[in-house]
């Protein structure tokens, strides 16, 4: 539901990838440059999509929520260009171009997707919820779009036919509402944006396979 991140997926189907991929590799990147940019009125959809990918390599954490704002220190002390990689971005949407025609994009409700491919036992699905269960603030700060009745989504996930891995916060009402719905849980080692070493769950119907790691462990 994000119309930002839309833009940028509508661009990539749309033919316009190699558009953006110039687009990376040209422009010039500084504080004055980034922010002349993105306070345009994008006159199309792929002009719109450059915007998003500008704010999301400059600002903090890539949060693109209202209230975030460019990068002063970054990584190593390099301010805004700390995550400024044209080469490996334009190789990406490059990339991306040749797959284009297999993907369907959907600027939609998530649940009423997995709804709709519910009885297909072929389905593969993987979640990735804004992380508000149990009074948690995350996804709040990180997304525009993130209100969500996440018993509701535990549900939904219950009459899959197919298999998902769902990624969660570590909360101990993501635990209780596994549980319930009959799912295992894995704790599983990330780093934030600070750098700080956490722990974050991932949820499925069957995650023995992930017992390999050593680094994985039941909550």
């Amino acid at each position: 539901l994000d119309d930002d991140i839309a833009a940028v997926w509508e661009a990539v189907i749309n033919g316009n990838a190699e558009w953006l991929a110039n687009r990376v590799l040209t422009f010039n990147l500084t504080k004055e440059s980034v922010l002349h940019e993105i306070e345009k009125t994008p006159r199309t959809r792929k002009e719109k999509a450059f915007q998003t990918i500008l704010k999301n390599r400059t600002f903090h954490g890539g949060i693109l929520a209202k209230g975030s704002g460019l990068l002063k220190y970054g990584e190593n002390g390099k301010g805004i260009r700390s995550r400024w990689y044209p080469e490996t971005l334009a190789k990406r949407f490059l990339n991306l171009n040749h797959f284009a025609g297999r993907i369907d994009f959907r600027c939609d409700d998530g649940l009423k997707v997995l709804r709709e491919f519910a009885t297909n036992p072929d389905a593969v699905y993987f979640i990735d919820p804004p992380y508000t269960a149990g009074g948690k603030k995350a996804g709040k700060r990180l997304y525009k779009h993130y209100n969500l009745d996440h018993e509701r989504l535990f549900t939904t996930c219950e009459s899959l036919k197919g298999d998902f891995l769902m990624t969660y916060d570590n909360a101990e009402e993501v635990k209780r509402m596994a549980r319930n719905h009959g799912f295992q849980m894995r704790s599983i080692p990330m780093t934030n944006t600070h750098h700080a070493t956490m722990e974050e769950l991932v949820v499925g119907k069957d995650l023995s396979w992930m017992d390999e790691f050593p680094a994985v462990h039941e909550p």
